[in-house]
């Protein structure tokens, strides 16, 4: 797992670059926002292909679940990638909402943060 160091708006984001896996559980979630803080940055960037798939269907609760820990945290976190080959009206509108937000957003492509 490598980390790009962004700076954006006088914030340090972390983008994480693997081909791995690296979100499965909420204890991924802690240890990257453990390690993200640690090594002082302020918002998380992950990659679509690098969260299970189970995030992605909102009836396991794992997006919830996790999300929420980015949240109390205090670790806004920005989740890039093509969220249309999802068909689920459900999570349509949760990344809709969550974007309206602080903590969460859905990006189709880096540039969009920028």
């Amino acid at each position: 797992m490598i980390i790009n160091e962004h700076s954006i708006r006088n914030q340090k984001f972390a983008e994480i670059i693997t081909e791995d896996i690296v979100l499965n559980s909420v204890e991924d979630a802690l240890d990257l926002i453990g390690n993200c803080s640690y090594q002082g940055y302020d918002h998380l960037i992950i990659y679509e292909k690098n969260i299970t798939k189970d995030f992605f269907n909102l009836k396991t609760k794992l997006a919830g679940e996790i999300l929420q820990k980015f949240v109390q945290y205090q670790m806004p976190v920005s989740i890039i990638g093509d969220f249309s080959n999802y068909n689920s009206d459900s999570l349509n509108d949760f990344i809709l909402e969550s974007n309206k937000g602080r903590h969460v957003h859905f990006r189709h492509q880096l540039e969009d943060l920028f």
